[in-house]
């Protein structure tokens, strides 16, 4: 057993934090760790807390929290910091997303050749790049040989960033892969036989290699679409795209399955227009990240924060039986992803599936698990440049992270048509906010198919700039800084 302090950065996002709490609980050899709670909205920070604290005495687990808006007093003596902070919220990439779409950019300017995640703002969101560069540092000179586990969104620009600006040892997290078990649960696959890899950039992976149960599952995959299954499918929710005909058209272009949100990431052909993302992402929403979509999304993450709010507010209810609570509720009423939450939390032994913490178990105690992580490319993926964040799979333990040999390699189209064009979009991006190049913000969106001319670019920027919120971006870029 080794106590250490985790720092969560961004904490008042409860259901994620609550996910880190609920594995921390339930990882015996991280008995007596701190875990420094900190946001800047003391209001969601303290409902938090009080949840946090709640969970750990009905559960009997061994954690100590201190909660607080201070940066520098959450990394004091951190051994790991977990970054979750959206640097001015949904809220500000709502108003960011409304001017691109006046100036003709269909889902904002962010939203570019494969990369059309709705939260993965590389170009307007300078505030939230240029805190990721702040926290490394400040973490070179309060707790410089501690963890930072990047979580927060953009991941691939976000990891590129920080190791060029610091010497802070950094490694990404998202579960993206996940979606290898959704293929596996719509192909009727015991998850338990599969023999899989994936391999790219973060929201960039694709599935190069699947045997079940000693078979080709390509073959087993290439079975299912010629059963006709594809003619009769329909999303169970906007983000339900694993098996949509999107992913199946980029499989039979790539000559590899794209996994978890590499199928949002396709180009224009899949996203011009609403009734184009409908088409390839399904009736009625068009996938999460056309406008429908994304309603749904806030109207669920609107359901779940409400009840949040109400658990840390009625202190009587136990935790322990939210399943139980649940289950009395009018059927229809409560989201399938709050269900699973509860059942989660509910249970002494389940963990919430995100990576972060069985990682610090692995490094701290040794418990070797396999994970697919963020990394800087050592020849992992070849035509990839060393130093490059890729996400591949790795065994970690004490001794660090061990990647896998990537075997056998991505496709020559998904290197050169995907892997290829998403990197130069990741350096352009970076170029302009390490630079403070403003010409290279217009230069991206002259390469934008959207862009009719220069004048259309140059408004779009100018009008962000002159955002309250933007004062520091536009000083950034007016003067030429460098970060």
């Amino acid at each position: 057993m080794a106590p250490v302090k985790i720092s969560i950065i961004g904490a008042g996002s409860a259901v994620f934090s609550m996910r880190l709490v609920n594995d921390l609980c339930k990882t015996k050899g991280l008995s007596g760790s701190l875990v420094s709670l900190m946001d800047i909205d003391e209001q969601r920070l303290n409902g938090v807390y009080e949840l946090a604290v709640r969970y750990v005495k009905e559960l009997g687990a061994d954690l100590r929290f201190e909660k607080t808006t201070s940066l520098e007093t959450s990394l004091h003596e951190a051994d790991f910091v977990i970054n979750t902070a959206l640097v001015g919220g949904h809220a500000y990439l709502d108003k960011v997303r409304e001017i691109g779409e006046r100036y003709g950019y269909y889902r904002g300017i962010d939203a570019q050749e494969l990369n059309m995640v709705t939260d993965y703002c590389t170009i307007t969101n300078f505030n939230q790049l240029k805190f990721f560069v702040d926290l490394a540092r400040m973490m070179e000179r309060i707790c410089p040989n501690a963890w930072l586990l990047q979580t927060a969104n953009p991941v691939f620009e976000g990891t590129n960033l920080i190791s060029r600006c610091s010497k802070i040892k950094v490694v990404g997290f998202c579960h993206g892969h996940h979606g290898v078990i959704e293929m596996a649960e719509a192909l009727n696959l015991d998850e338990r036989k599969l023999d899989w890899q994936v391999a790219g950039f973060n929201h960039a992976i694709w599935l190069n290699r699947f045997f079940y149960d000693g078979e080709d599952g390509y073959e087993l995959l290439d079975r299912w679409i010629e059963g006709g299954n594809l003619e009769g499918w329909k999303p169970r929710n906007p983000f339900d795209v694993q098996m949509s005909p999107a992913a199946i058209d980029m499989y039979r272009f790539y000559g590899m399955m794209p996994i978890g949100d590499t199928v949002r990431n396709g180009t224009w052909y899949y996203n011009k227009d609403f009734e184009t993302k409908k088409r390839w992402y399904g009736e009625p929403w068009g996938g999460p990240d056309s406008e429908e979509g994304w309603k749904w999304y806030q109207k669920q993450l609107k359901t779940t924060t409400d009840a949040i709010a109400y658990l840390s507010a009625n202190r009587s209810l136990k935790l322990l039986s939210l399943n139980t609570y649940l289950k009395f509720l009018p059927e229809g009423t409560v989201p399938k992803e709050m269900m699973r939450e509860a059942e989660i939390f509910s249970s002494p032994d389940k963990l919430s599936g995100e990576q972060h913490i069985p990682f610090i178990d692995s490094l701290v105690n040794g418990n070797v698990r396999r994970f697919v992580i963020n990394v800087p490319n050592e020849g992992y993926i070849e035509g990839i440049p060393d130093g490059v964040f890729v996400e591949v799979p790795a065994v970690v333990d004490k001794d660090g992270w061990h990647v896998e040999r990537i075997e056998p390699k991505l496709s020559e189209k998904v290197l050169k048509f995907y892997l290829w064009p998403r990197m130069l979009r990741m350096e352009w991006a970076l170029y302009a906010i390490m630079n403070g190049d403003k010409s290279a913000l217009i230069e991206f969106l002259m390469r934008d198919p959207r862009t009719n001319s220069l004048e259309q670019a140059e408004g779009v920027i100018e009008e962000i700039l002159g955002l309250e919120e933007n004062q520091k971006m536009r000083l950034h870029y007016e003067k030429g800084m460098k970060l």
